[in-house]
């Protein structure tokens, strides 16, 4: 009997922590997937990529005085040289997306 309830036990904190771990990451694995390849892996572009396609890092003054809200438009609409990403992604994977960059600033 002890063995069995060691076992559910063990079992739903595996569970529990492999449901928080989804959710804290969903924002850092859209951005991986979607966003990475153009601003960087912590926010800052390759030098090369900030010279072709006029990616500025998320450190840039003029990124940072951005709201979120003007952010996620940008993500979901495009503007300039970045595409848009509505219909691709979700809204919620947009706000992920969006909020783990702006972390990047902090």
């Amino acid at each position: 009997m002890k063995k069995t309830s060691w076992f559910y036990a063990a079992l739903a904190a595996i569970i529990l922590a492999g449901a928080a771990g989804l959710a804290q990451s969903s924002g850092e694995a859209v951005y991986k997937a979607k966003c990475q390849s153009c601003h960087g892996a912590q926010g800052t572009p390759s030098p090369a990529m900030a010279k072709a396609m006029g990616v500025k890092p998320a450190s840039d003054p003029a990124i940072k005085s951005q709201s979120a809200a003007q952010m996620i438009a940008v993500t979901a609409n495009g503007k300039g040289k970045m595409p848009a990403y509505k219909g691709k992604l979700t809204d919620a994977e947009i706000k992920a997306a969006v909020e783990h960059f702006r972390s990047f600033a902090k």
